[in-house]
Parts: C-alpha cells; sequence; structure tokens
C-alpha cells in the first residue's frame, strides 16, 4: 500500500502520493570536492533529484559544506558507525542524513543524531540491510530473511518514534529479490513512513538492472516505494537512467522519450538492429517526453507506429513515417531516419500538439500495403 506520511528532503517531496523520487550516490572520495561536484552535476544533468555522498572520514564531513553549497540537487550524507560525523554533515547543511541507529553507537548515539536532525528540521533515513542484521537477529535470519529484515527495520523505528521523530524513510534491502520483494511488502503493511526502494548490490548494468526493474517493478506496480535507487557497479549515471526507465516502462515519471522496437525476426529486411540503435542514440539529448516506434515489416509496423507520437516502418529501399497514427510519408531507406527526426524537431518547435487518435479500423498489412501506394517522398 502507498505511504502515508511523506518527508521533504531539501525541498523534494518524498511519500505521501507524491512521484517516485530517483536518487543515486557518488562513487568519489567526497573529500575531493572537485571531483565529487563534478559527478552530482553529472548526475543532476540525468535526472537524479537527490544524491548520497559517504562520510566514512573526517576530511569528507568537512568537505560537505562546500558540497552542499554548489550542489544543485539535495545532498544526502551516508553515515554509518560514527555518530559525531553525522553531527558534523547537519551542521554542514545536508538535506538529509542516512544512518543504520544499529551500528551508530548505541541508543544514546542515536538520540544525539536525532536531536540535532530535529532542529535542524531534515529527515533522516533508517532501514536494515541482508549484509548488515544485527547479531540477535541471526537466527530470525535463518528462518526468514525478509521477516528479520522487517524486524531490524522495525526496531529502528520503534526508537525514533520513541525519541518523538517520525521525519524519516526506511529501506530494507537485499541482494535477493524475492527476499527483498517480500520484506518490502511485509513493512509497507505495517509502517505509514516513507519507502525507500533498492536490490542492493546489483550488480553490473546488464544482470543489476534486470534484477532492479524486476525486484522493485514488482512493488511499484502495487503503489509501493516512493524513492528508489539502482545500485549498478557501474558510472552512477547509468543508475540514474535505468531508474527513470523503470519508472517511464509503468507510467510513473515522463522523462525523456520512450522508444518501442521490434525483436527482429526472419521478416526483417532492412536490418531493425541497425536502425533501432541509431534512432535510440538520437533520442538520448531529447528532454521531452513521447513515443518512437521502431519497426521492421508489416506485421506489427503500423499498429505499434500508430499507438506511438512517431514511428518508422522500414524496408528495403523505401521507408514510411509514421505521425499520431497516419502513414506521414514514404521516403528513401538511406534518409529514413533524419525525416523521422525533421518531423518530430518540426512537431517539437510547434507546441508538441497531440492532434485526436482515430482508431485504427484495418489491419496493419492492408495499413502497409496502401502506404506503399504513396509516391515516395509524399506527405
Amino acid at each position: 500500500m502507498p505511504s502515508e506520511r511523506s518527508i521533504e528532503v531539501g525541498g523534494v517531496r518524498i511519500g505521501g502520493g507524491a512521484p517516485v523520487v530517483v536518487q543515486s550516490m557518488t562513487l568519489t572520495p567526497t573529500r575531493d570536492v572537485e571531483a565529487t561536484t563534478a559527478q552530482i552535476a553529472a548526475l543532476a544533468s540525468a535526472g537524479c533529484e537527490v544524491v548520497r555522498c559517504a562520510v566514512p572520514k573526517e576530511e569528507d564531513a568537512q568537505a560537505l559544506k562546500l558540497i552542499v553549497r554548489l550542489s544543485p540537487i539535495p545532498v544526502i550524507a551516508d553515515i554509518h558507525f560514527n555518530a559525531s560525523l553525522a553531527l558534523k554533515a547537519i551542521d554542514a547543511g545536508v538535506a538529509a542524513v542516512r544512518i543504520n541507529p544499529g551500528n551508530i553507537g548505541g541508543p544514546e548515539k542515536v538520540e544525539q543524531v536525532v536531536t540535532k536532525a530535529k532542529a535542524a528540521g531534515i529527515p533522516m533515513r533508517i532501514g536494515a540491510n541482508s549484509g548488515s542484521l544485527p547479531k540477535h537477529l541471526f537466527d530470525l535470519a535463518q528462518q526468514d530473511q525478509a521477516e528479520a529484515l522487517v524486524e531490524a527495520a522495525l526496531e529502528e523505528v520503534r526508537l525514533l518514534e520513541k525519541l518523538e521523530y517520525r521525519d524519516f524513510k526506511i529501506s530494507v534491502k537485499s541482494s535477493h529479490v524475492p527476499t527483498m520483494i517480500r520484506a518490502y511488502r511485509m513493512l509497507s503493511a505495517k509502517v505509514p513512513y516513507p519507502l525507500h526502494l533498492g536490490v542492493t548490490e546489483a550488480g553490473t548494468p546488464f544482470s543489476g538492472s534486470i534484477k532492479s526493474a524486476v525486484g522493485m517493478g514488482a512493488l511499484l506496480v502495487d503503489g509501493i516505494g516512493d524513492t528508489i535507487r539502482v545500485s549498478l557497479t557501474a558510472d552512477p549515471v547509468e543508475e540514474v537512467r535505468t531508474g527513470f526507465e523503470i519508472l517511464k516502462s509503468l507510467g510513473l515519471r515522463e522523462r525523456g522519450p520512450i522508444m518501442i522496437a521490434c525483436p527482429s525476426c526472419g521478416r526483417d529486411n532492412v536490418g531493425v538492429q541497425r536502425l533501432a540503435e541509431k534512432v535510440e542514440a538520437r533520442l538520448a539529448s531529447y528532454p521531452q517526453h513521447f513515443e518512437v516506434a521502431v519497426l521492421g515489416c508489416a506485421v506489427n509496423g503500423p499498429g505499434e507506429a500508430g499507438d506511438a507520437d512517431f514511428g518508422i516502418a522500414g524496408g528495403r529501399d523505401v521507408g514510411f513515417v509514421y505521425a499520431h497514427g497516419r502513414v506521414l510519408k514514404k521516403v528513401s531507406s538511406d534518409i529514413l531516419v533524419d525525416e523521422l527526426f525533421f518531423e518530430i524537431d518540426k512537431w517539437i518547435a510547434e507546441g508538441m500538439h497531440r492532434p485526436k487518435r482515430l482508431k485504427m479500423a484495418k489491419p496493419a498489412a492492408l495499413a502497409m500495403a496502401e502506404a506503399s501506394l504513396i509516391p515516395l517522398g509524399s506527405e
């Protein structure tokens, strides 16, 4: 079930019905201000909405004040084991702190951080990770790791509620996708607080993106989850791109174009893979949200292209450009992609007006056959 409560991280609302927020984490040593701010700028350009920076040392905490001032997006300090670093991060002006109450030094240290966060008016992120469960929950984890994750998180929740602090979000991350899904489902039924989703240590861009899409997608489609991080062994910009693709595929966020492309088969006589890759590369520079279909034959081409804002259906010598459900023009294959983007750019310049769609009444193959009669280069 969706979270009832919300928090504000540097002006970014998380939970309580707000759009799902995409975040990432810098890979640079935080004490290297130049490298860290450059990476934050790249993340912000990719659409990252909040960013987390690791603070393992005193020098990292000291660097935060300048990083916060230079960052175009809210900065969260990631703290483990050392409550004094959390206190210094709050003094530096971070928008939130991420702590694990189980490893920060005991209830007294947690209270110090909570008191400081309250005074600064900033939220926190708490929660459990399957790789760092408290020792007293090891036996429970042997029976059911998802239940152990939830219990660890609830112990932290009870501690913060006892301190009359409720300005926080929670995570229960695991590298095992089924465990992660069950843990978040169990937790969402027990707490009203915003949830941060993630498959921890997901892996390389290929396998990690798949695991993250399966794990987070299963929860997001049920309304569970308020902010996400795709944890990839890669440039963090890839985490942001993948995160938005997951949200876009579920209709939860709109950022940049969506491309539909057929998987190719023996009917392909245009090289649809090469065509799709060429279109995808050019779409990467567009911040506007619209759909483009790239198809290679008459079976699904017209139908899929008709559902998209724009589309192309290739042929051996000629191809067809579609716009808003109708055949726009028939052109030579060597200029098909250029003609597609000419029409897209013209549409954007004219205000991106979407005409009312007419339901396609003819079979796709018949529509393609009729389109083939259009003179080359005509509209």
